[in-house]
């Protein structure tokens, strides 16, 4: 029985690791749109699913397993990750692109919903294990949000994912915003993709491009979602969007610092009166610039990714231009094309490159492409800034700007240091209208110095086309010595605030995100000089101090004779004289010698007589 057993060992072993899991769906999606001011939006999307059957067991095909097995280890049920960076102007652009829903705030930007467990401390040193390996794994320094920089939002935050029981799951959030995104983080991202950014859409992504955008931002999203209870997925999303100049990234690598152009191929307003052959004032451009995906992001798309199988793939590039718009797209396979109004949508070829140029061409029904934009008016606008003045005390000012024909609720997250103290008996509201603002809703979470920040939530309702003002005041903390970083003269990163609009079921069906830029507070800061100076004459002092004490604690004092000489000093002392009486005797030597003239004077008188030269005798 042992030995059929063992001999039936290597079969199922043999069909245990040939067997393939099922396969997952992938999708790659590419939004281009035109923006006002010579920008261009690009939205990046990557979507990969894996039955929550073959996630539990260990199978991973589409679904990164680096991610795969930190979210299992540190039992996360739902995760969001932003790196983001620059600002999106509301004003100009429109709303943010996907309702902000994959926007982060400048830095990074997690939360997280993770099972709380039975022990009290097991939910904290969880969080701390996703952040560290997250850290590890992207290249950031998410290791360094503590219990300081963490908060548990109520309100401000819904799960994407369906969960089949939220009473076991704790929502953290945590934020950096002095932290650098950089070239170091979007690799580990296109890692995380079947093709590594090799094929497919992904092959845009470069480095030199993204970061050199107005604004950019990276999410990860990663939720259960379930068509049926016994029919749950898990899904993760990857996006990057980004707003890109066009004229400075079709710019030649070789060319970086453009050069002044001659006067004679700047086209002219002559219409000015100061315009003459050595004054020029330069003419608005009118119409649609010149671009193509080869010159903006450095080469066309490298086909699609060969590793997802046919029917579960997806790729599709959507273009929103007008429909008089000339576009051409060049490649050597077969693609398909759709068109209406506004946008147009490409399939990418299998193993063929595939490049959409748009010539420069001017359009006779926008004529001021400058004023319009492919996206909607912004449900809200939003800002904030410090105000006062001095060393120890200080203001917040939030201004909330309702665009809509009606009132919009929002809920209105900060998240504060704790060397940023607020007054809340200072909270005031004010609207334009005039109008009474009153929150409905408030939680509030003071700080611990130096264990959690504080954590303020707010309900409002902003009426239609008004201005809400929120302002408060705060003090500022003194820290210790070793807390200032070495540039403390900066100023100190206050996380950007998130606002969420809650969708108003007559004009939107979901709930839009922004967040206001990040601040820089100025602290209290030492004369970082003064410690130097009081570390150089202590030590000066005591070294003075002790070595007196020590040499008349320590030293003998006696008289020369009654020190007996050492061998040393005798030895010393003999090859001293020696040397001194080789040096007495050389000139005596030469001293006692008698010249030829001497020798011969003293024949002549019979005794020695002085030195006398040849020439006087």
């Amino acid at each position: 029985m042992r030995i059929a057993a063992l001999l039936a060992l290597p079969a199922w072993l043999a069909s245990t690791v040939h067997a393939s899991p099922p396969t997952q769906p992938y999708d790659e999606q590419l939004h281009l749109a035109p923006l006002p001011g010579g920008n261009l939006y690009a939205g990046f999307s990557f979507t990969a699913t894996t039955p929550l059957t073959s996630y539990d067991e260990q199978h991973f095909r589409y679904f990164p397993r680096a991610l795969g097995q930190i979210l299992q280890y540190t039992h996360t049920k739902e995760l969001h990750l932003r790196f983001a960076r620059g600002r999106w102007d509301d004003e100009s652009w429109g709303t943010r692109p996907r309702g902000g829903r994959r926007e982060g705030g400048t830095g990074v930007e997690i939360w997280a919903w993770v099972e709380r467990g039975q022990e009290p401390d097991l939910l904290q040193e969880r969080w701390s294990g996703l952040v560290n390996s997250l850290s590890g794994l992207f290249c950031a320094s998410l290791n360094f949000i503590d219990g300081a920089k963490t908060s548990s939002p109520v309100v401000s935050f819904e799960p994407e994912g369906t969960h089949l029981n939220l009473d076991n799951l704790d929502l953290l959030h945590g934020t950096l915003p002095n932290e650098v995104v950089c070239t170091e983080n979007l690799t580990p991202f296109l890692k995380l993709l079947p093709c590594k950014g090799k094929a497919g859409i992904s092959s845009l992504l470069d480095g030199h491009k993204i970061f050199d955008a107005n604004w950019q931002t990276m999410s990860i999203d990663v939720r259960p979602v379930c068509s049926a209870p016994d029919d749950c997925v898990l899904e993760i999303q990857q996006t990057v969007d980004i707003v890109l100049d066009i004229q400075r990234s079709m710019r030649p690598r070789d060319n970086p610092i453009p050069r002044p152009v001659p006067i004679e191929k700047i086209p002219c307003d002559e219409t000015k009166e100061y315009n003459a052959e050595d004054t020029c004032y330069p003419k608005k451009f009118e119409g649609e610039m010149f671009w193509s995906l080869s010159k903006v992001f450095g080469q066309p798309i490298q086909g699609n990714c060969p590793l997802a199988e046919d029917g579960t793939k997806s790729y599709e590039i959507k273009l929103e231009v007008p429909f008089e718009r000339t576009v051409e797209v060049i490649t050597d396979g077969n693609i398909s094309e759709t068109k209406d109004q506004s946008e147009r949508r490409y399939s990418v070829p299998e193993q063929q490159t595939l490049d959409i140029s748009l010539p420069e061409q001017v359009l006779e029904v926008h004529t001021a492409p400058d004023a319009r934009s492919p996206f909607d008016t912004p449900r809200l606008y939003a800002s904030r800034q410090i105000t006062g003045y001095g060393q120890q005390r200080g203001g917040m000012h939030a201004v909330l700007t309702n665009p809509q024909p009606y009132a919009q609720k929002i809920i209105y997250l900060e998240s504060l240091p704790w060397f940023l103290r607020p007054f809340m008996h200072t909270l005031t509201f004010r609207a334009s209208s005039g109008a009474e603002v009153r929150p409905e809703k408030m939680y509030y979470t003071p700080a611990l110095d130096r264990k959690r920040g504080t954590q303020l939530e707010l309900q409002v309702e902003v009426p239609a086309h008004s201005t809400v003002e929120l302002s408060y005041e705060f003090e500022k903390a003194i820290l210790r010595y070793t807390e200032y970083p070495p540039d403390a003269n900066r100023g100190f990163d206050v996380p950007a605030a998130v606002v969420r609009v809650i969708a108003n079921t007559t004009e939107a069906d979901q709930d839009a995100y922004l967040r206001t830029t990040s601040l820089l507070l100025p602290l209290p800061t030492p004369d970082f000089s003064m410690p130097y100076n009081v570390i150089i004459l202590t030590s000066t002092v005591i070294a003075l101090g002790f070595g007196s004490i020590f040499n008349l604690l320590v030293r003998r004092f006696a008289l020369a004779s009654e020190v007996p000489p050492s061998p040393f000093a005798t030895k010393l002392k003999a090859v001293r004289d020696r040397i001194r009486g080789l040096v007495q005797k050389a000139p005596a030597a030469k001293d006692g010698g008698e010249t030829k003239d001497e020798k011969k004077v003293k024949g002549l008188n019979g005794k020695r007589t002085v030195d006398v030269n040849r020439k006087d005798l």
